[in-house]
């Protein structure tokens, strides 16, 4: 894929992606937040302190070369995804408690994400290149996410019969959209990939699987209830790989088709783990029927 391509395909359909979020987002998701105080801090202490240093544990231990460990925390660093949603649907999750946590995470991420890969450049590359996440990009990335979010709350907002009959097609279109994005990747660098994959494979499935695994057992070991331990597991395992490949391979970012080499295994492997991942979920779910009676809130009517 040539880097003229990449510059308008990766963003055009990163803002499909985040405009099927802003669908499905009002403002009462965001003050909803209120009413699941210990998931949601866990979630958010998982998702922006424990993976980052998951990840650069597991970047360590498999001596990973620089450029594949700043893709590596470029990935850890990034928020949850709309996939979240869709699978804590799928397996009986509260949906309702994962668009709240992909509206918090995706607003954090954005001072969050440019910190830690700007110090992974700085530690792994060497704090005297020229890449990575200057001011002017970081606007970039703002707008990247932001400005799809609210043109669909607006939407939302302002026609919602509309925006309710759109808000699945344009999750099936964002799914499409993923898809594209990932096969475009990765014949753009299909040499990269098959003289890499044997380095990251290992990791990025570890990774994946520990983040699915952290993000339910760490509600339920302070007694959250099942259904929100189930978001919260596919909302920190399930990061937002269309972010993380546009931010790598976008020419107006990193420009670096290797540091988004580890998103673009992960955002194709992660569909099967998760769909294992979910399976499992749903047999600990019938061993444990009483779990909303543990967690700290009511689950949101329709979730």
């Amino acid at each position: 894929m040539s880097s003229g391509l990449a510059l308008v395909l990766f963003p055009f359909a990163l803002g499909i992606v985040m405009l099927g979020i802003g669908l499905s987002l009002t403002v009462a998701d965001f003050r909803r937040i209120l009413r699941y105080p210990r998931v949601v801090v866990v979630c958010l202490a998982c998702q922006m302190v424990l993976l980052p240093a998951i990840g650069l544990g597991l970047v360590l231990a498999f001596d990973l070369r620089p450029e594949l460990a700043v893709g590596m925390m470029l990935l850890a660093a990034s928020p949850g995804g709309s996939t979240a949603g869709l699978y804590s649907h799928l397996f009986r999750g509260n949906v309702a408690l994962n668009v709240s946590l992909t509206a918090v995470n995706s607003v954090l991420a954005l001072f969050t994400l440019p910190v830690i890969v700007n110090l992974s450049v700085a530690g792994f590359v060497g704090s005297d290149t020229s890449i990575g996440l200057q001011f002017d990009k970081v606007v970039q990335v703002f707008a990247l996410v932001l400005v799809p979010i609210g043109i669909g709350m607006l939407v939302r907002a302002r026609f919602t019969a509309f925006a309710a009959r759109m808000e699945r097609p344009v999750k099936i279109l964002s799914a499409v959209v993923l898809a594209v994005m990932i096969v475009g990747a990765l014949s753009g660098i299909k040499d990269d990939v098959l003289a890499t994959l044997g380095e990251i494979i290992v990791i990025v499935l570890l990774f994946n699987l520990v983040s699915l695994a952290i993000g339910y057992l760490a509600p339920r070991l302070l007694r959250v209830g099942h259904r929100e331990s189930v978001a919260s597991s596919f909302e920190i395992g399930l990061h937002n790989a269309p972010l993380a490949i546009t931010i790598g391979m976008s020419p107006a970012l990193l420009d670096n088709s290797t540091m988004a080499m580890p998103s673009v295994v992960y955002g194709t492997v992660m569909f099967f783990t998760a769909a294992g991942f979910g399976l499992v979920a749903a047999r600990l779910g019938r061993r444990s029927p009483d779990g909303a009676a543990h967690a700290d809130v009511a689950p949101a009517p329709g979730a």
